[in-house]
């Protein structure tokens, strides 16, 4: 499957994922410490969740272009999507950003890509989102299967990042697509989950790879204004916070000729104090 020129010694890609990007602190570790990373691991593509980077809430042109320039290859989203609006001018003209493939037909932008670089094996990289405790959007299951078909014409490689709130919508598009795809990881709750696996079928799963900023926090903010609205639930603004930065993700290793995964391994990388 695929036309790619393969060289034979080259066996298996490794990909990192990386979990919700958070403001300034995320976007900070992105650029430090994916250098670090792709040297210890021998990182072939690099994806992320940049929902959060600008400012915690969404993400705009300037946001996008650090963190490509930091060396992912592919941005995916999910539902703080449309919070900064010239997020338009990425979903226009930018083929490596991705939002949710279940917005309805006529929506900017696209939810999958092919992604391919030089002497490597393409990858499809998917972007879903989940309606249970969400929008309530076009169906994510029946929308990635036809996802997954198309790109299975090019590549046996295919990630997805399910941006959802529940564990058993999560578990469940894992489960669906097991010797489909290569991995399911979840994102959207920014807590990382200890469930790693690869199912029967050869699909590594993560219900939630968590999320890359300040951890001393309530999920990347501020906890002393996110406690005081939960005790009067009068209205707070949530700057976003800035101690503790730990970059959060996976790793995942793939048969290049199969896309069955054959190792994962979380991430949950410290940015130096000097610098965090």
């Amino acid at each position: 499957m695929g036309n790619w020129p393969r060289d034979l010694t080259f066996l298996r890609v490794k990909l990192l994922f990386i979990g919700d990007v958070v403001g300034r602190p995320g976007r900070r570790a992105v650029q430090l410490l994916i250098p670090q990373l792709r040297i210890q691991h021998g990182l072939d593509y690099v994806i992320a969740n940049g929902e959060n980077s600008a400012g915690g809430a969404g993400i705009s042109p300037s946001t996008a272009r650090e963190i490509f320039e930091a060396g992912v290859d592919v941005i995916t989203t999910g539902d703080h999507l449309w919070d900064q609006r010239d997020v338009v001018e990425l979903l226009k003209n930018e083929p490596r950003f991705l939002r949710p493939l279940n917005y309805p037909p006529d929506t900017l932008g696209r939810g999958w890509t092919l992604h391919e670089k030089k002497g490597l094996p393409p990858i499809g990289v998917i972007n879903a989102q989940g309606r249970t405790f969400m929008a309530a959007l076009e169906n994510p299951f029946t929308m990635t299967l036809d996802a997954v078909a198309e790109l299975r014409r090019s590549t046996p490689i295919i990630f997805l990042d399910f941006h959802a709130e529940a564990t058993s919508e999560k578990i469940a598009m894992g489960r669906m697509l097991d010797g489909k795809v290569s991995a399911v990881v979840g994102t959207h709750t920014h807590v990382q989950t200890a469930d790693e696996q690869i199912f029967p079928g050869g699909t590594a799963f993560l219900c939630d790879a968590g999320f890359t900023g300040p951890h001393d926090s309530v999920l990347g903010r501020d906890f002393e204004p996110v406690i005081e609205r939960f005790l009067t639930y009068e209205p707070r603004r949530f700057p976003v916070a800035k101690e503790r930065v730990l970059l959060q993700g996976v790793i995942i290793e793939v048969d290049d000729a199969t896309g069955r995964a054959l190792e994962i391994e979380r991430v949950s990388e410290p940015m130096p104090p000097q610098i965090a």
